[in-house]
């Protein structure tokens, strides 16, 4: 089957793999299981670790329900723990996956740089170990890493907002967390295609960090230094929707145009409002569902992904297909 028609595929089973409701997420440093059993030994065809972000943001919720539903359908028990952004919370959950005799860790990486080591501390354990969403700046190490096309989806959003806004303007932009490669990535993206409308002006950049309340305090601060903004672009959704209230609280969403990344139901539901321009959507439960469908090849056929690194395409969401993401981060188009 080609790489094209596997990830329709892939994308089809998620909207199963969401309904299941696969698991809860785990705390800081100790797992919780989405099957009997607890963190403790695996049954069937063994244990695998399923360690996220921070569930409390529905993107990574998902990456977690979707991967642990996926392990659990082909035959595994699944636990899944959150490191929020933590490269200590990291270390303590891989140390309790190689504990536990995890056949498989299925990683979102809390760092670019700071995770290397936990993949290594894993490897020298004899786990193999799948990277989703984000990478880390070595090769060799994970069998694979699994990501967005942030690059692509990138460009597409800023091609968007820009056909939107116009091509003249004043604009602020929220980035993400800096430990993580995609927030550089989107955020150049952002500044090829905008950088082509000399009078299209940033004149604010905030980190917040992926982070809604983030969003809403550093937008409270642009605006109080620049009242007369008429856009705002953001690396996520959440930092979007934080960018979204701030403005409304002051009176100013009408005639700021908002951009988001992720395709949240959320930032989905602000679009069909007219409260956001757009979302761009990452293939969260995508590559969630093919992390663990690569794991399970490499444990029972000792297959090994021909690439490392596998980027997957983002499709731009606005009102006009707003009613095809009917689950979340699941386009049915």
């Amino acid at each position: 089957m080609s790489l094209k028609k596997k990830l329709a595929a892939i994308a089809s089973a998620a909207v199963v793999a969401l309904a299941l409701g696969a698991c809860s997420s785990g705390g800081d440093a100790t797992p919780t299981t989405s099957a009997d059993g607890g963190g403790g030994a695996a049954v069937e065809g063994g244990l695998i670790t399923i360690i996220v972000n921070d569930p409390a943001n529905p993107y990574w919720k998902t990456e977690g329900d979707v991967a642990a539903a996926t392990a659990e359908a082909l035959g595994y028990t699944a636990v899944v723990g959150a490191h929020k952004a933590d490269t200590n919370t990291e270390n303590t959950l891989i140390d309790t996956a190689i504990a536990n005799k995890s056949v498989a860790i299925i990683l979102d990486p809390a760092n670019a740089d700071g995770s290397i080591a936990a993949v290594t501390k894993a490897n020298d354990a004899g786990i193999p170990v799948f990277l989703v969403n984000a990478e880390i700046n070595e090769t060799g190490l994970a069998m694979a890493q699994l990501v967005s096309n942030n690059a692509q989806g990138a460009a597409l959003g800023a091609a968007e907002w820009v056909k939107q806004i116009g091509d003249s303007g004043t604009y602020v932009e929220l980035f993400g967390a800096p430990s993580d490669n995609n927030a550089q990535t989107r955020s150049n993206g952002y500044t090829t295609v905008i950088g082509q409308y000399p009078d299209l002006v940033q004149v604010g950049k905030e980190v917040a960090d992926w982070d809604r309340t983030k969003g809403h305090d550093k937008m409270q601060s642009l605006l109080q230094a620049n009242p007369d903004i008429t856009g705002v672009i953001s690396g996520n959704d959440e930092m979007a929707l934080g960018a979204i209230a701030a403005l409304k609280e002051a009176g100013k969403l009408e005639g700021v145009l908002v951009g988001g990344f992720d395709g949240s139901p959320d930032a989905v539901a602000a679009v069909i409002s007219g409260e956001m321009a757009y979302t761009v959507l990452q293939p969260v439960a995508v590559f969630s569902q093919l992390a663990v469908e690569m794991a399970d090849d490499y444990i029972k056929n000792g297959t090994v992904p021909d690439t490392e690194k596998l980027s997957i395409d983002c499709i731009l969401i606005t009102k006009d297909n707003a009613a095809k993401m009917t689950d979340p981060f699941v386009y049915t188009g």
